[in-house]
């Protein structure tokens, strides 16, 4: 019996020591492999991407630290992501081409076109890293995106400067989103005072040419705001304060009768819009008003100017557009 016991305790003292070793081998292999691969074991967990968690109206949501493959649902969402440095793999697009200011930059971008239901497949084939979307436009789709890749839902805003903070904050870019905007302010200070010099206190009105109707803006609107407040022209006195837009009648153009006249055409490409515009600019009605016999009509483009009053990139285009039209005439 003593010699059985005698065994035991040789063979436990026998197990201790080689589990000891083992454990000493272990704690000593990853600085080991460290210094002998030259940081290998380092960089491999470094190459895995980083994470943070965002706080969204869905709750906090895990997403990438340094997104690289990133789709802004919205026709304007792309427009900020761009202005911010980040270059959308997919976008939903109004136009069947971008905008100059865009065309480039997103040569290499899928056009998903604009749908009320966002087109999931594409999403899909997009492979991208984080979608982000106006909560007014895809909360209806929030399970199905989230699905495909982390997905953040943001307000709706009244203004596009809060929506650029909204997204810069998603992406930590926020000091990025500053600059965007007190560039803007500086360019549209400088345009104000040039086009004072130009035209003074005569009236300006801006109006589009779609293919069912003839829109005239006023001073509240996005594209009013950006014309007779950020650029300082004047609006015609005769427009109802209490209308954003008005929709008008060949018939009814005279009513209206600015100094000076922007024109817009929703899209050139299409021939009913091409048609509305030639029946307007034949027309005697056209013909007598002030802007037009004193030649002071400028005609801008459509997918140029569409997303005017709602991007950073959209006004700075707008900017040297018009400044460039009213100095051709002064």
């Amino acid at each position: 019996m003593k010699r059985n016991r005698s065994w035991i305790r040789s063979t436990v003292i026998v197990l201790l020591v080689m589990l000891s070793t083992a454990c000493a081998a272990n704690n000593t292999e990853p600085n080991a492999a460290k210094e002998n691969a030259g940081g290998t074991a380092t960089n491999a967990g470094a190459a895995e991407k980083e994470e943070r968690v965002f706080s969204s109206l869905k709750g906090d949501i895990t997403i990438p630290a340094d997104p690289q493959r990133v789709i802004g649902l919205s026709v304007v969402y792309p427009e900020f992501l761009y202005a911010l440095g980040v270059t959308p793999v997919a976008v939903q697009n109004y136009h069947d081409d971008f905008p100059s200011y865009l065309q480039e930059a997103f040569k290499d971008t899928l056009k998903m076109g604009i749908a009320q239901t966002p087109d999931f497949e594409a999403i899909l084939d997009s492979q991208p890293d984080l979608i982000i979307a106006p909560t007014w436009w895809a909360d209806k789709d929030y399970d199905q995106l989230s699905k495909i890749a982390p997905t953040v839902l943001l307000p709706q805003r009244d203004n596009w400067r809060d929506e650029l903070k909204d997204i810069s904050e998603v992406l930590g870019k926020q000091d990025q989103a500053e600059l965007v905007i007190q560039d803007l302010q500086t360019k549209e200070k400088e345009a104000k005072a040039k086009l004072r010099s130009i035209i003074g206190d005569e009236t300006v009105l801006y109006m589009m040419v779609m293919d069912k109707e003839i829109v005239i803006y006023g001073v509240n609107s996005d594209r009013g705001i950006f014309i007779h407040k950020s650029l300082g022209l004047q609006p015609i006195e005769d427009f109802p304060q209490t209308e954003l837009s008005l929709s008008i009648s060949l018939e009814k153009i005279p009513e209206y009768n600015p100094d000076h006249l922007i024109l817009q055409l929703d899209d050139e490409s299409s021939e009913a819009v091409q048609n509305r515009y030639k029946e307007m600019v034949n027309s005697s009605l056209w013909k007598n008003m002030t802007a037009v016999k004193n030649d002071h009509v400028y005609v801008v483009g459509g997918k140029e100017w569409f997303s005017l009053g709602m991007s950073p990139l959209a006004d700075t285009y707008a900017i040297d557009d018009i400044v460039k039209a009213f100095e051709s005439k002064k």
